[in-house]
């Protein structure tokens, strides 16, 4: 492996922070649970995981044959990954009101369709392959990337949100009570966006 265990800590932790933002994953695991208890909010939460690894690892051979053309295109996609940190976590806090809203189809009985949903509720995201394509390029130096480095970038990539999602449906209960607080959305918004802008600065002096 090329990558360092500090490199791999510092990209869990940027996985942690972006797991902190709620969104529809959190709205469809909440639903579940809340209607059927943790046994049907886990399969949810292993769908995800399909996602989780297939969209980085577009992302990582993507970037690495881009980079393969034209090794300027690293230094590039570094201010990208700046960039995009920053900018989420600024929509963050300027949006940190909006209310997560509901999808019916996404909370369906059945440990299949829970499999189901967390499939397709980060496959039919097509800003999470865009994501990965800019923000793996800040945490790692692609160019020396073998596979075992892919490999251990998968793994953290699915394992972080996976135990996320993992105590967020067994914890529903205060979870739901949290999330119904008033402004308790708002400030977890704020801190998370904040947290996003600090991450992007670190790439930016590293």
């Amino acid at each position: 492996m090329t990558i360092t265990p500090l490199e791999l800590l510092f990209y869990a932790g940027g996985l942690f922070i972006l797991f902190l933002t709620p969104g529809p994953v959190w709205v469809a695991l909440l639903a579940r649970a809340m209607s059927g208890g943790f046994r049907t909010a886990w399969p949810l939460a292993f769908g995800v995981v399909v996602g989780d690894v297939i969209w980085p690892l577009i992302a990582v051979l993507g970037v690495t044959w881009i980079v393969d053309q034209a090794s300027w295109f690293m230094d590039v996609l570094k201010w990208v990954a700046v960039a995009m940190f920053i900018a989420m976590g600024v929509l963050l806090i300027r949006h940190a009101d909006k209310e997560l809203s509901e999808n019916s189809s996404l909370t369906r009985p059945g440990m299949w369709a829970g499999f189901i949903a967390g499939v397709v509720v980060i496959m039919s995201n097509p800003k999470a392959v865009l994501f990965y394509m800019g923000v793996l390029p800040g945490f790692f130096d692609l160019t020396k990337v073998t596979r075992w480095d892919i490999a251990a970038i998968c793994f953290l990539s699915f394992l972080v949100p996976l135990l996320g999602n993992l105590v967020l449906a067994a914890s529903v209960d205060r979870v739901r009570g949290l999330l119904k607080a008033p402004g308790a959305v708002r400030r977890m918004n704020v801190i998370a966006g904040w947290l996003l802008v600090g991450v992007g600065v670190v790439i930016a002096v590293s």
